[in-house]
């Protein structure tokens, strides 16, 4: 049986479980993002398992302009095209056409854009999107949108949030239409609508309601994380995730730091996703229960200590500081990789932490001790 089960709440954080046909996912939860299929960095999908990866995220974009979804299709879908048995989410491409894309041009059909790999023309729409994400087979897919600036006035504002309203229903009625066919390679695919509307607390609420109203297997919250302040963030969380159905697993996109995630989780997010730990672990800063140190750094020349002390992650359980910081400054693959596997690690068990904090009703001082020795 498919779908979300909310297993106990404290305040307003949320402790749950969402069944798939790949599989369970512990909520609350982080996405290991692996855009084309893969982990920057050089972690395998049998990496993933070893560090504690729930549900892996690839991007539709991405997979569709190098590769294609349609290969991937033939050889009978991601899962098995980059061996991972897990959940995957596939984002829809949207907010890459609107960051990477160049000369795209918005249509009431969809998007006409340059691909940022060798400026042909593609036009993507909510059916194209979601036919790419059906060829890929991917357990959760993403409604079309469009992700507007934080900064964007109000009118482009509501415009755009209308039109993505309609998009979302075209997205509906098209994986309706596609899990029913018998080629599907995934005919129990969900989908996960998105919220929009900037920093305006009307808009978001407005359009929050209307998503809810179309029973959808999850909700996400979009188009944050994207030049607003923290604290505009957690106040648009505050004011939103109220109007989105409780027994829906709620995913904020693209978020975010350890700190913005307790934040998050504290106001009912059950879904994370966010490069910083593969990105910055491929630039040698590392994640710990006391902070972010860059292992670059002179100081860890001699320095014998795992990463982080009672880390179980494969660089903490076999190299120490002095050895990863040495591959990294003579430029070898290897410590690149362990520090994406210790950060990843990391995140992996952060949440493992938060859910065990939500089963023994401890969220509250989990958080506060968290912070007081996190240096940020």
């Amino acid at each position: 049986m498919s779908g979300y089960t909310l297993i106990k709440k404290d305040k307003r954080a949320r402790r749950g479980r969402l069944d798939t046909v790949h599989g369970t996912v512990e909520t609350p939860v982080f996405m290991n993002v692996g855009t084309v299929g893969a982990i920057k960095g050089a972690v395998s999908s049998v990496d993933l398992k070893e560090i504690g990866c729930q549900i892996e995220l690839s991007n539709t974009y991405h997979l569709h302009v190098r590769t294609g979804d349609e290969l991937i299709k033939r050889l009978g879908g991601l899962h098995r095209f980059m061996n991972w048995d897990g959940p995957i989410l596939t984002d829809s491409g949207g907010f890459q056409i609107f960051s990477l894309a160049s000369l795209r041009k918005i249509k009431e059909e969809g998007v006409t854009f340059a691909s940022h790999i060798d400026g042909h023309r593609i036009f993507m729409g909510p059916e194209e999107s979601i036919r790419i994400q059906s060829n890929l087979g991917s357990t959760i897919a993403m409604a079309f949108d469009e992700c507007p600036d934080s900064r964007s006035d109000r009118d482009y504002v509501e415009a755009s949030v209308k039109r993505t309203e309609r998009w979302l229903v075209r997205c509906k009625d098209e994986l309706d239409r596609l899990n029913a066919l018998p080629d599907t390679v995934n005919q129990h695919q969900m989908l996960f609508g998105i919220n929009q509307g900037a920093v305006f607390d009307d808009i978001r609420i407005d359009n929050a309601d209307y998503i809810s109203s179309l029973d959808l297997d999850g909700y996400a919250i979009g188009g944050l994380a994207v030049g607003e302040t923290h604290e505009e963030m957690y106040h648009i969380l505050d004011v939103t995730v109220p109007h989105l159905p409780e027994d829906k697993p709620v995913y904020l996109m693209g978020v975010g730091t350890p700190v913005n995630i307790l934040e998050a989780v504290e106001r009912g997010v059950d879904f994370f996703d966010c490069v910083y730990p593969s990105r910055n672990g491929r630039h040698g800063q590392l994640y710990t229960h006391s902070g972010k140190f860059n292992i670059k750094n002179a100081e860890y020349a001699e320095d014998l200590r795992p990463i982080e002390e009672g880390c179980k992650c494969p660089a903490c359980c076999s190299y120490s500081r002095a050895y990863i910081r040495h591959l990294i400054k003579a430029g070898e693959m290897l410590g690149l990789r362990l520090c994406v596997l210790h950060n990843l690690y990391f995140y992996n068990h952060l949440m493992k932490e938060i859910r065990q904090a939500l089963d023994e009703d401890r969220f509250d001082s989990f958080k506060a001790d968290f912070l007081a020795h996190y240096k940020r």
